[in-house]
């Protein structure tokens, strides 16, 4: 194993891209999607030299409240292609006047509201544009329910890349309008994410242009894993015991569950995991079905309209890697419809002084549903995971 000496010298560990369902390794040199593999095509997970002779209070002291202050974790290589906002490192308040309605149990809020653009997309794309700039990449394109467009086009316009957003065209007004000012050129696609994923791939294999579509590239799943590391410090290092997470795409729940893999490596943290529980619309259900037939993958499923745009993911790429966190840690899979989230989305706010994305609510709902059925057990700590700012799906709630 390298000094900690020499390890401490290098901005990243980064080795090399492994695929986790056949194993190829894959060269951090070159621009990366999915798996070389014809066979196999997964989703690629980034490896590091992780040493283990590291106590974190010294290893992390001083460093910025952002989400680089796990740098030595992170894929770029180069300090100089960092593009940042100030991303990460967002708060974990225990829950306030919601309290009297969960009396056994903690619960806290992991809130990823004040992420630049409003949401915890801020990781991965500011994670993928870095990337990005490094390997010299000068036109991005995504398919997005909302957020991660406008998270798209701010780092992009940060960086100097040219980017080009899909978008449904049912997605609330802010979302196309901030992705305009930030310079982005903005599609509107008559459909759902699949179809402005359809779209955006071919335009950019006609035009050379490189995707970063959910899980489609190596790098937002090791921005997203951010979430992981700071779970485990603002924590002291001691997990909670369930984590509730809204999933669309699934790329937070796969990489906090990452995370927790190489702080284990670190030795930071022990064997004890949380219980993950994937929360989605019913109008988007593919992994909730999927788990409760102990499936391995899920079928495509999309009923329309959610006032939870980014649950509107009617089969995620990595459905696989999904599904295999949700059983490795004995957790579980619940669908709430339109209903429940707008009414969470009020009552939350007048009673936390939150006003959060629908998704978000929506793990209220589940947490008490699950308590109630006593899965939830008395005297367990839960996280609850909000993705995003409400104020951008006032066109929805009603």
């Amino acid at each position: 194993m390298t000094s900690a000496y020499l390890h401490n010298s290098r901005f990243s560990w980064l080795k090399h891209l492994r695929c986790p369902e056949c194993g190829l390794v894959h060269d951090v040199t070159k621009i990366n999607t999915v798996c070389e593999n014809p066979d196999c095509r997964s989703t690629l997970f980034a490896e590091y030299d992780l040493p283990t002779n590291l106590k974190p209070e010294q290893f992390l002291a001083g460093r910025p409240a952002s989400m680089w202050r796990y740098n030595e974790f992170l894929p770029v290589i180069h300090p100089d292609n960092v593009v940042t906002l100030g991303e990460g490192f967002t708060p974990l308040p225990p829950l306030a006047g919601l309290s009297v309605e969960a009396p056994d149990n903690q619960v806290f809020w992991k809130d990823e509201s004040g992420n630049p653009t409003g949401s915890f997309k801020a990781r991965g794309i500011g994670m993928a544009v870095s990337k990005a700039k490094e390997l010299g990449i000068g036109h991005i394109v995504t398919p997005t329910a909302g957020n991660a467009g406008g998270a798209l086009a701010a780092y992009c316009a940060r960086a100097g890349i040219r980017a080009s957003v899909y978008m449904p065209q049912l997605t609330p007004k802010v979302f196309k309008d901030e992705c305009r000012l930030y310079g982005a050129d903005l599609v509107e696609v008559d459909g759902n994410i699949a179809d402005c994923g359809k779209l955006a791939n071919e335009h950019a294999l006609q035009n050379g242009w490189f995707q970063v579509s959910t899980l489609k590239e190596p790098y937002r799943l090791e921005g997203k894993k951010t979430m992981g590391y700071e779970i485990a410090e603002q924590f002291n290092w001691q997990l909670p015991d369930v984590i509730f997470y809204p999933t669309g795409g699934g790329t937070g729940l796969i990489g906090i569950w990452k995370a927790f893999k190489e702080l284990e490596q670190l030795g930071w943290i022990g064997k004890e995991r949380p219980r993950m529980v994937a929360v989605q619309s019913v109008s988007c259900d593919g992994i909730v079905s999927a788990f409760h037939a102990g499936r391995s993958t899920s079928e495509f499923k999309d009923a329309g309209f959610t006032v939870a745009n980014g649950l509107r993911v009617p089969k995620p790429y990595a459905d696989k890697q999904i599904l295999k966190a949700l059983y490795e840690s004995n957790g579980n899979a619940i669908a709430i419809d339109d209903r429940e989230m707008n009414t969470a989305v009020k009552h939350i706010a007048a009673k936390e002084g939150m006003l959060i994305a629908p998704e978000g609510a929506a793990l209220w709902v589940a947490f008490k549903k699950l308590s109630a059925s006593g899965w939830v057990k008395p005297g367990e700590r839960v996280l609850l995971l909000n993705t995003g700012s409400g104020y951008k799906y006032l066109e929805n709630i009603i």
